[in-house]
């Protein structure tokens, strides 16, 4: 039986694979499909782990759907007196219940499983990795921010941001087939784009340069990789299929599928890939 399972899951898993990733575009049938698989493998997990029994049971079995089932991890993740895991649980169901949202959760499971070698199962980042689960709770600020409900979108940011480590500010607009990976420290500014298809380490600032207002942060397109440690400053795009390499800092507009390095940064070679983000390739060749 459990042979047949393996197989059932790598069947599966080649078939995710070939969803058109280089664009973030799943198919509507996508967020059922990996809700299946999800499902099986709890199921899987509990008979392994009973000692982990009721988890698996009260976080994934329970429940009808992905947007159902993460709605309420993430209401019982962020609850605090000012926010009782009620309350949450209601604005987590909206936005999952939106196919925008449910789509763009779908694409970021996905992308974390392609790209990340440790991640082997689509259970692991919904129920364990906070870069993931940042981004989702992220996604149900932004529609309260959208909505002119600012107070909540603000209060559910510093839930994020104590409960995660990570701080991105609903306002801003961020894509599908994301992957956060690792996730502390993570900062993302009010005005700050980040497009389909990117792939951020720790520790990456995309900040301001200072005390300026209006469009101040940056603009990541698609299939950019920026790597640990990375500060991207000021209102500078980042352009498609580009890398920056750890710890650099960068200051000027990066050209697309360059490689940046250095404090400040600089440009040193090009991308070694058309998208960096999907290949999770941080070598560049220092002269």
């Amino acid at each position: 039986m459990a042979s047949i399972q393996l197989v059932t899951e790598n069947l599966f898993r080649v078939s995710l694979s070939s969803a058109d990733l280089s664009t973030g575009d799943l198919s509507p049938q996508q967020p059922e499909k990996i809700w299946q698989q999800i499902y099986q493998e709890a199921q899987t997990a509990a008979r392994d782990e009973p000692i982990l029994a009721s988890f698996f049971q009260s976080t994934i079995l329970d429940h009808q759907s992905l947007g159902d089932a993460l709605s309420y991890h993430l209401a019982n993740k962020l609850a605090s007196n000012a926010a009782p895991a009620s309350m949450l649980r209601k604005l987590m169901d909206r936005a999952f219940s939106t196919d925008k949202i449910l789509q763009a959760v779908a694409a970021d499971i996905q992308a974390t499983v392609a790209r990340d070698s440790a991640c082997n199962l689509y259970l692991t980042p919904f129920l364990y990795f906070k870069g993931f689960l940042a981004v989702q709770s992220y996604r149900a600020a932004h529609q309260l921010w959208q909505e002119d409900r600012r107070s909540l979108a603000l209060l559910l940011q510093y839930r994020i941001s104590l409960k995660f480590a990570v701080d991105i500010h609903p306002a801003a607009q961020i894509g599908s087939g994301l992957l956060v990976d690792h996730a502390t420290g993570l900062v993302i500014g009010e005005t700050a784009v980040v497009e389909d298809c990117v792939s951020i380490m720790q520790s990456v600032t995309l900040g301001g340069t200072g005390k300026v207002s209006g469009d101040r942060h940056p603009k990541i397109r698609k299939g950019v990789l920026i790597g640990p440690g990375a500060k991207i400053l000021g209102n500078i795009e980042v352009a498609e299929g580009a890398m920056v390499a750890a710890s650099s800092v960068v200051l000027k507009p990066v050209p697309a599928h360059a490689i940046v390095a250095g404090v400040p940064a600089a440009v040193i070679g090009d991308a070694r890939s058309r998208e960096p983000s999907q290949t999770m390739d941080h070598y560049f060749k220092c002269d």
